[in-house]
C-alpha cells in the first residue's frame, strides 16, 4: 500500500514556484527554527549552523522544481539542510578516519549503579566540545533518526566505523557530561 503524502503548505509552495517573496518568507518562518537546529547539532557552531540554513533555503527557493511532493515539504527541506552542513563539514571524513586511529583517553571515573540525570544545556555544551566527527555521526543518529547504513552513505564510510563512532561519541559525551557535573 503506498502512502500517500499530503502537503500542508501546498499553496505557499504554489507561490513560491511563482517567486512570490511573502511566500516564501512565510515558508522561512515556519521552517527555520526546526532546520536551524539541525544544522547546529551537524555543524555544532552557530555561525556555521547560520551559513547553512541560509544556503540551504536559497537552494530550496532555487530549485522548488524538483521537489516532487512525494514526501513533506519540511523532508525535503530538511536534507537538502543536511547536505548542506554536511559540505560545511566535509573534513568530518578525514576526523572519522583518523579517529579509528587514536586511542580513547582512560578514564579513572567509576560509573554509578544509577544514571545521573543531565540538563539540556550541560548536554549542549558537551556536544560542542566533541570532535566534529563524533558529533556528526551522533546527531544523524539520534537527533535525525538515520541508521548506521544510511549513514555510512551520507559520510562514505563502512558501516561498522559509523557503529564505532557512535559508540565511540556516546562515551565521550558521557564522559564530557560527568566531569562538568563533577568538576563543574
Amino acid at each position: 500500500m503506498e502512502a500517500n503524502t499530503v502537503n500542508i503548505h501546498a499553496d505557499l509552495i504554489a507561490r513560491c514556484r511563482d517567486e512570490d517573496r511573502s511566500a516564501q518568507f512565510e515558508i522561512y518562518k515556519l521552517y527555520n527554527k526546526a532546520m536551524y537546529n539541525t544544522a547546529l547539532r551537524i555543524t555544532g557552531n552557530d555561525s556555521d549552523a547560520e551559513d547553512v540554513l541560509q544556503d540551504a533555503f536559497v537552494s530550496a527557493f532555487q530549485n522548488l522544481s524538483s521537489y516532487r511532493e512525494d514526501a513533506s515539504f519540511g523532508a525535503w527541506l530538511k536534507r537538502i539542510v543536511i547536505n548542506k552542513a554536511l559540505n560545511q563539514v566535509q573534513r568530518i571524513k578525514k576526523d572519522l578516519m583518523l579517529a579509528d586511529n587514536i586511542k580513547e583517553e582512560v578514564s579513572e571515573y567509576e560509573p554509578e549503579k544509577t544514571e545521573p540525570t543531565y540538563t539540556v544545556e550541560q548536554v549542549k555544551r558537551a556536544m560542542n566540545e566533541l570532535p566534529s566527527g563524533f558529533r556528526t555521526v551522533l546527531s544523524l543518529y539520534l537527533f535525525e533518526g538515520y541508521d548506521h547504513k544510511e549513514i555510512s552513505e551520507i559520510l562514505g564510510i563502512t558501516e561498522s566505523t559509523s557503529k564505532s563512532q557512535y559508540k565511540r561519541a556516546k562515551d565521550k559525551l558521557k564522559m564530557i557530561v560527568t566531569q562538568e557535573v563533577n568538576y563543574g
